[in-house]
């Protein structure tokens, strides 16, 4: 006798049992397997640990096998959507701005930087459109970011929670820099703590505290990192995320718990970098990059001084504004977008950013009442992970990082699945129900 295999639902994926993701991720398309590969590449990186398997770009060639698959496969169909539209303006401004740069071969060289990220979200939006394919994509996501917080929060707890001069570094790529490592740590943290909340009546208690443990590791590398803007981020994202609550005797307590613990492991050192914030050379050039910064907007308006042009252009004509050997990037993603591609570009990049927070605002509105955990409550979680990033990046230059545009795929891909849940529901007669296969 034949035993049929168990259909696996939504929920079933719930109890992170790993046989049912390991048979779900089988059961889906090529196009989706490359995808995934991408992720877990791009950010487990595992050909740094193994280093004899670093001999193809292994992340560039699942990208170009996702892409084969999603064309020659008929089911997955063209997902529209208002950001993707704005992102292709974007992405317009980069091109106009590299023709009228001051270095156009300057520009060109890095045109990747930002095109690559234009591919990934557009695959991502039009592949992962199931909330099986969501759920598994972002496990791989948050399972990624806490092989890094995990090993990282114990690299400071046996250091006694100690401050150095470098802080906590990532692995090699976009995360390695103390300043990148904490905005990832920030972009995961509600994330992860969406899905354990969403899961939470399908867990064991182990299985449930284990997925809290992503977002306590988080913030613990936030504080050891020494990123004065990502603990900053982190504070508003608190501020932001517990009022709705204060009202909740848990959340206060909890809230004032999560703060006495911030301070009591963060180093004294790390206290008087907070003080001597305008003073030290660090900051004295923040600033400096930041006026100079404006000036080149006002200066070149309409398309900047050229996509990634900043550097070389401040060398050019600031340098007795230089308090380092080479000058570097903007260090505030507004001032590196609006310098580089003038106000064009960046009253684009500020009309991405406020489209995509009313978006996720929207979803909240549209998810309630819908019969799934995880797209009830990840709107919300959506817009304190993007605050996060917005914050941070008021100090540090990371426009062309994955942060931002992984973020879009993500609340657009949430947004589509929202709305197809909601005109199912809205078409369904009393009574009955929809029989997911």
């Amino acid at each position: 006798m034949i035993r049929k295999k168990k259909h696996l639902s939504e929920v079933d994926l719930y109890q992170l049992k790993v046989s049912d993701y390991w048979r779900a991720f089988w059961m889906e398309s090529f196009s989706y397997w490359m995808i995934c590969g991408y992720l877990f590449t791009e950010y487990v990186r595992p050909q740094s640990i193994w280093t004899w398997a670093d001999v193809l770009p292994w992340a560039k060639l699942f990208l170009v096998f996702a892409l084969v698959g999603w064309f020659f496969n008929s089911k997955e169909k063209w997902q529209n959507s208002r950001i993707s539209r704005w992102l292709l303006l974007f992405l317009f401004s980069v091109i106009v701005s590299s023709v009228f740069a001051y270095w156009p071969e300057y520009s060109y060289d890095r045109f990747s930087y930002f095109g690559l990220w234009v591919l990934i979200y557009f695959l991502i939006i039009n592949i992962v459109n199931s909330e099986k394919r969501l759920i598994i994509f972002l496990l791989i996501f948050l399972v990624a970011s806490y092989k890094i917080s995990l090993s990282l929060s114990l690299v400071w707890a046996s250091r006694g929670f100690s401050f150095t001069d470098w802080g906590l570094q990532g692995p090699p790529g976009f995360f390695q820099n103390s300043g990148e490592l904490a905005i990832q740590m920030l972009v995961y943290w509600p994330i992860a703590a969406a899905l354990a909340l969403s899961f939470s009546s399908q867990l064991s208690r182990v299985k449930y505290w284990i997925m809290m443990s992503f977002p306590i590791t988080a913030a613990m590398v936030i504080l050891g990192a020494s990123s004065r803007g990502g603990q900053l981020a982190l504070l508003v994202q608190l501020a932001v995320f517990f009022p709705r609550k204060l009202l909740n005797p848990k959340a206060i307590v909890a809230l004032l718990v999560i703060l006495a613990l911030g301070l009591a492991l963060l180093p004294e050192s790390q206290k008087e970098r907070f003080q001597s914030i305008g003073d030290d050379r660090s900051s004295r050039q923040r600033l400096l990059y930041w006026e100079n910064g404006i000036e080149m907007m006002n200066d070149h308006p309409v398309t900047g001084v050229g996509y990634f042009n900043f550097a070389p252009y401040y060398e050019r004509y600031y340098t007795d504004d230089m308090l380092y050997d080479k000058a570097q990037l903007a260090h505030n993603i507004f001032i590196q977008v609006g310098a580089d591609l003038g106000y064009l570009g960046l009253s684009i990049y500020l009309m991405l950013i406020v489209i995509t927070m009313l978006e996720t605002k929207r979803l909240e509105v549209i998810a309630k009442g819908l019969n799934s955990a995880i797209l009830r409550i990840l709107p919300r979680y959506l817009n304190v992970s993007f605050l996060g990033f917005l914050v941070a990046g008021q100090f540090v230059s990371v426009v062309y990082y994955p942060f931002m545009w992984i973020h879009l795929a993500f609340v657009v891909c949430t947004g589509n699945l929202i709305r197809k849940r909601a005109a199912e529901r809205k078409h369904v007669k009393p009574g009955k129900q929809i029989v997911r296969r």
